[in-house]
């Protein structure tokens, strides 16, 4: 007997079935899947931000309670994440011209010296699945890269890397860096990677460690959230 998922048509679901089979397909890693329900979706007349919201960001963040809670592992995820990359591809372009609301953005990249980045690349993508806007900045980055690209890009957050233990030290260097120009306060730091804990983040002077990438994401939007209230009661 054929495999049911065979026998699905996504043209015929209707909206509800259609966005409910995608958060199965981008839990599935399903690229080619998610990128024709995302093409369905916008000829019925559906907005970029509401495919984006409801149907991608919503899988992923289904994918990343899995992924926290051990059910999923690093595999899926990049499986996962490349499929939603597919749909996103679609819909960044639309979603600029619409101008819609993105949650902050983040500048993110791997610290000088340390040349590790699926941890990172699975944070970035999980991000981007979350509604935020990423610049990635690749492996082995001096803190101009840091320092210059947030600024350019007027990045809320900056997140930094690192899987060596001899790395590690050089995020404490970005923040002094910070600190000395000035600017430490206009940026939300989270930093990750295997040998990093919690007492390491705060004697260097991150706002938070992030442990994995649903954690980064999970971080990331309370921050985001208590930045607005601030402004917000200013």
């Amino acid at each position: 007997m054929a495999d049911e998922e065979d026998d699905i048509v996504l043209s015929e679901l209707d909206d509800e079935e259609l966005v409910q089979q995608m958060h199965d397909d981008l839990y599935d890693g399903l690229k080619d899947e998610i990128e024709e329900a995302v093409n369905i979706l916008l000829e019925r007349g559906w907005t970029p931000y509401d495919i984006l919201t409801k149907a991608l960001v919503e899988g992923m963040r289904i994918v990343g309670i899995d992924f926290r809670d051990g059910i999923l592992f690093v595999p899926e995820v990049l499986l996962a994440a490349n499929a939603m990359k597919g749909g996103m591809g679609i819909l960044k372009p639309l979603l600029i011209e619409t101008g819609a609301p993105r949650l902050g953005k983040m500048v993110i990249g791997t610290v000088k010296g340390d040349i590790h980045d699926i941890g990172k690349n699975l944070v970035a993508m999980m991000m981007e699945g979350a509604g935020f806007e990423v610049v990635d900045l690749g492996i082995n980055n001096p803190v101009e890269n840091y320092l210059e690209s947030a600024e350019k890009e007027q990045a809320d957050i900056l997140g930094m890397s690192a899987l060596l233990t001899t790395t590690m030290p050089y995020m404490k260097v970005v923040i002094d860096t910070m600190v000395e120009k000035g600017i430490r306060d206009d940026y939300i730091v989270l930093v990750g990677g295997a040998p990093l804990n919690e007492e390491f983040a705060k004697a260097i002077g991150a706002d938070a460690y992030c442990r994995d990438a649903a954690v980064a994401v999970e971080t990331a939007k309370d921050f985001i959230q208590r930045k607005h209230n601030q402004l917000a009661e200013a």
